[in-house]
């Protein structure tokens, strides 16, 4: 009986530990969003400049690393 307490006080810090990096992930992804869409304001009519490439790729991207970030917290 007092293994089971010991396996399952050790086990809640971890669990903690990935709901902190899927909050971190989550955060980067946030921020890469931002910046997608401040970039995205920069693109000229025709997209045919430096921004028009970047931009979707930091949306996409930010877009990506949400989900990754929501996996990575998940607990089973």
């Amino acid at each position: 009986m007092e293994e089971n307490k010991t396996i399952e006080n050790q086990s809640k810090p971890a669990a903690a530990v990935k709901n902190r990096n899927g909050l971190y992930v989550i955060g980067v992804a946030i921020a890469i969003l931002v910046l997608g869409y401040y970039i995205l304001t920069k693109v000229n009519a025709d997209a045919s400049n430096w921004a028009g490439a970047v931009s979707p790729i930091l949306i996409i991207g930010g877009y990506i690393l949400v989900a990754v970030g929501i996996l990575i917290g998940w607990d089973e």
